[in-house]
């Protein structure tokens, strides 16, 4: 069931999505080649702790990291690690949650590791603005159909496939709340979205196909079937009657 949030609701989320946008921007700073990726998870932890707030990830479903963190051809829930170094050339996406006042807020990005290839950075740039894309439809009443339709024809363009086994979300006090937000889908079909919705939309766009593989050793890491590269972007958006707006954005 959706649950709907009042006015109190939402400023207590805001300050939960600023801590997360604050984090995420902190890890962006950091970003460099020769860094592992445990150091770059401890960058986020530090950075939420220090503002009052708790990690949303740590722990959830045994989760063990503050931000998931993957690489090139990982898609989503990238586990640190201090044997993993980030390489020049890399792109890396960081995926961060912090809950305060009892709302989460989740925003994710991905980085370029110092100088890219122009098809990596072609990626990066074409996943994040299909998320804007899908931004510029909110408003009370949009309907999930036509989110995801529109963040699929934008990346198809490119000849880029948007994960169908892993989707956006809900999201409150609890991490993750109903409904479920696809980055595919029929335009002018699914739930309508009303005032008071909050949502965590999220493209995880493929740069070959859309399936994917989950580890079978950690259970968590999910990488591209066919080795090719992978970006993520997201933040949390809260609807109201003329628009959506972005809770986790850091000016």
């Amino acid at each position: 069931m959706m649950i709907i949030k009042s006015d109190s609701d939402i400023r207590l989320m805001r300050k939960a999505g600023e801590i997360a946008g604050g984090a995420l921007r902190a890890a962006g700073e950091a970003i460099r080649p020769g860094m592992s990726t445990k150091e770059l998870d401890r960058v986020v932890e530090s950075y939420i702790r220090s503002h009052g707030a708790r990690p949303s990830f740590k722990g959830y479903g045994g989760f063990p990291a503050s931000a998931c963190i993957s690489i090139n051809n990982v898609v989503i829930h990238g586990i640190p690690s201090d044997q993993i170094l980030l390489k020049e050339g890399d792109i890396v996406s960081v995926d961060v949650g912090a809950y305060i006042g009892g709302f989460h807020g989740d925003t994710a990005n991905t980085f370029p590791v110092g100088k890219v290839s122009p098809e990596a950075m072609q990626l990066i740039e074409v996943t994040r603005a299909s998320l804007m894309e899908a931004h510029k439809l909110l408003k009370n009443g949009v309907r999930l159909g036509d989110i995801g339709h529109c963040i699929e024809s934008y990346v198809q363009q490119y000849g880029y496939s948007p994960v169908k086994d892993f989707v956006g979300h809900g999201i409150g006090r609890a991490l993750h709340e109903d409904p479920n937000v696809p980055n595919f889908g029929r335009a002018g079909h699914g739930l309508r979205l009303p005032k008071g919705a909050t949502v965590a939309i999220e493209p995880m766009i493929n740069e070959g196909t859309d399936r994917v593989i989950v580890s079978n050793e950690d259970g968590w890491t999910v990488t591209t079937a066919d080795g090719k590269l992978s970006a993520h972007y997201e933040h949390t958006f809260y609807i109201d009657e003329t628009c959506g707006h972005i809770l986790t954005l850091v000016d």
